[in-house]
């Protein structure tokens, strides 16, 4: 019997904060089959995200807050079989989109292990293990699912959606590590953010967000789409305004930079980006 423990470890949840990413790339396809897109909605977010969240728990072995879960339960050997059967799940519903599709599943879940399994461990590399999230959490999965759901078959993919989804993580993901510095050092893993400090995190997150927002703005206005622009940008409005505000209790005192802030600027960003590509989705497809 999974228990309460394992089941927690997954983290399903957390597939809200990674939505966004989803949303976007959904309504940038032109002719979506729908079948499709609602079987690649479940594998990725109840599938593949709680079985990588589940395996780095394994082999994090977390002791302290961890992305959404402020006191986590230690880790089984239970958790570990239950992510492998949740991959090969994953992929055998991935054959029904495509072996194509299957195939890149693969590579995104290979790319996932490496990141988390001790042998190899990205993560403990801060360009590397940042770069292994933008590229694989974020631009291989606008391909995978932009190649999923077009009804058409790909004729030209666009490629401001794929530089996007990358920064979009690019801009997130350091967030998510704040409040993690000592933790993550004690373990041997140096992250991009503990790289940049706390200031430093903040500074180089705005920035990324800037240029996917001036990418967003490059393509909308080429496709003289500036009412969806302006869409997007409101639903900012409230990520700008946490954002500036947190960076401004951290920069005077470091202990804002908490479990509980990181939680609640997640929650917002990812609330307001959901919302902002679903009304996007829907303008675009049912107008």
């Amino acid at each position: 019997m999974i228990t309460a423990a394992s089941i927690k470890l997954l983290r399903i949840p957390f597939s809200f904060f990674l939505a966004p990413l989803y949303f976007f790339t959904l309504s940038m396809v032109p002719h979506i089959d729908w079948s499709n897109a609602a079987l690649i909605f479940f594998i990725l977010n109840f599938l593949i995200y709680p079985a990588s969240n589940g395996y780095n728990s394994y082999m994090d072995k977390d002791t302290e807050s961890i992305g959404g879960i402020e006191k986590p339960p230690p880790p089984s050997t239970q958790l570990y079989y239950l992510t492998m059967i949740l991959d090969i799940i994953g992929v055998l519903l991935s054959l029904l989109v495509s072996p194509v599709f299957a195939a890149l599943m693969l590579v995104y879940i290979l790319a996932s292990k490496a990141y988390s399994y001790r042998g190899i461990r990205l993560k403990q590399y801060a360009i590397i293990g940042y770069l292994t999230v933008i590229i694989f959490q974020g631009a291989l999965t606008f391909y995978m699912v932009y190649y999923g759901t077009d009804a058409a078959g790909i004729c030209m993919l666009p490629w401001q959606g794929i530089l996007i989804c990358a920064l979009l993580i690019g801009g997130f993901y350091p967030l998510t590590q704040i409040y993690q510095h000592k933790q993550d050092a004690d373990d041997g893993v140096k992250t991009i953010s503990y790289t940049l400090g706390y200031s430093g995190t903040f500074i180089f997150c705005g920035l990324v967000y800037l240029v996917a927002w001036l990418l967003m703005a490059q393509f909308f206005v080429q496709e003289h789409s500036i009412n969806k622009l302006l869409l997007i940008t409101l639903f900012f409005i409230p990520i700008i305004i946490y954002f500036s505000w947190w960076f401004l209790q951290v920069r005077k005192d470091q202990r804002a930079a908490s479990f509980k802030n990181t939680m609640r600027m997640n929650w917002i960003a990812a609330t307001c980006t959901n919302m902002a590509f679903i009304i996007l989705l829907i303008w675009n497809h049912f107008e």
